[in-house]
């Protein structure tokens, strides 16, 4: 296996101005079907195209990606393999904009105590997270009584999402992480045309633009 133990001196950009929102009082739990459904992005992820770096059951990453509902069902769990650290990309079927990520995890040794989310950046492994700035990091909570905790993004961070990697650096003391639910909650679209092909079918046909100056700029751009 290709996974690097990471030494626990390494910099892991401590002030970065940490944002909690725990879901200490579930207030989700009672919202309406519907609105949780409006929320979830459960549908919206490509779970056939999920990988989990350094699982130690092939495809358990896949399986914490619950719906809301199941978020109780300690059946199906991930659990590290040759230390604590965990990394999950997770695709999208389109656009994401992504308000909160909710979590849930046995308490103990073995919770998730550090986590560094990356926007469109399925390059990431173990030899290059610790060192990537990441678009948001959050201290986790060890103990939730059993139930999940919330953590709000910064939104104008998180708009465009066509990936999410999700890197659980650190836990509580134990020799694996093991985590039990993971939920995503944000708004979705539909992907729009790439204005990339639009540029380059302009430049391939420069003789249709009669515009002074367009095919210079649209040159320029693509440069």
């Amino acid at each position: 296996m290709s996974h690097h133990c990471h030494d626990e001196a390494h910099g892991h950009g401590h002030g970065h101005g940490h944002g909690h929102g725990h879901d200490h009082d579930h207030d989700h739990d009672e919202l309406p079907d519907s609105d949780l459904v409006h929320e979830s992005l459960y549908q919206k992820i490509d779970h056939d195209n999920v990988t989990c770096l350094n699982e130690s059951e092939p495809d358990a990453g896949k399986s914490v990606l619950k719906p809301w509902h199941e978020k109780m069902d300690d059946t199906k769990f991930v659990e590290s393999d040759a230390d604590e650290q965990l990394i999950m990309r997770i695709p999208f079927t389109g656009m994401v904009k992504l308000k909160s990520i909710t979590l849930r995890s046995d308490p103990g040794e073995t919770a998730p105590r550090k986590l560094k989310a990356f926007v469109n950046r399925d390059d990431l492994d173990f030899d290059n997270a610790e060192s990537t700035a990441a678009t948001q990091e959050w201290d986790l909570v060890e103990d939730t009584n059993g139930q999940v905790a919330e953590y709000s993004t910064r939104v104008a961070k998180f708009t465009s999402i066509r990936s999410l990697t999700l890197f659980f650096s650190h836990n509580f003391g134990g020799d694996t992480t093991k985590i039990n639910f993971i939920g995503l909650k944000g708004e979705f679209s539909e992907f729009k045309r790439d204005p990339i092909i639009t540029v380059y079918e302009l430049q391939a046909n420069p003789a249709d633009h009669k515009v002074p100056g367009a095919k210079d700029s649209i040159q320029h751009e693509i440069d």
